[in-house]
């Protein structure tokens, strides 16, 4: 039931088109929550027919322009209601543990040079968000952009674990 609220999250921040949408979770929401293009778009849909998002007035839509969707109240009330909302963390669920709880029973040839591969997945993203953090966040100055940078520290913190436990699985490997 998430996606429905990052959906309207990224609307009440920035009214946007469907494909503008898609394009920002493409280069922030979806570092956290991901969603193709197809799932967005089908969201979009179901959020307008429940009443909580509609295309702006005055849009005249023809064939390849583009609806701009705004969160109406019965949404904000939405997504006010589910932040209020206990939420249970999630168990994890990584094919790479999988894959070397695997190694334990069936060797693990070939493992070091794919840790190693996720290795470098890891420090690229920390340096990513190392960098998003120095753009954005250099003189966060308002509460929205002090629990924006909340979540970046999380990711950030995410990246120092598998940095740090990778390099650790690797030399135990080797």
């Amino acid at each position: 039931m998430s996606l429905p609220h990052a959906i309207l999250t990224a609307l009440i921040e920035k009214p946007s088109s469907g494909l503008g949408l898609a394009r920002r979770f493409d280069k922030s929401i979806g570092y956290f929550w991901s969603a193709t293009h197809q799932q967005i778009y089908r969201e979009l849909g179901k959020l307008e027919q429940a009443g909580f998002i509609r295309a702006r007035e005055g849009d005249v839509v023809a064939q390849g322009q583009r609806k701009t969707f705004d969160v109406l109240p019965a949404g904000r009330a939405e997504l006010e209601r589910w932040v209020a909302e206990e939420t249970d963390p999630r168990p994890m669920r990584d094919p790479l543990l999988l894959k070397i709880r695997a190694a334990a029973t069936v060797g693990g040839v070939g493992l070091v040079a794919e840790l190693t591969r996720h290795l470098e997945l890891h420090r690229r993203q920390l340096a990513h968000y190392r960098e998003i953090e120095k753009r954005d966040f250099a003189e966060s100055s308002t509460a929205e952009a002090a629990l924006q940078h909340v979540v970046l520290r999380a990711g950030i913190g995410l990246e120092v674990f598998w940095i740090d436990w990778l390099t650790d699985a690797i030399e135990t490997l080797e």
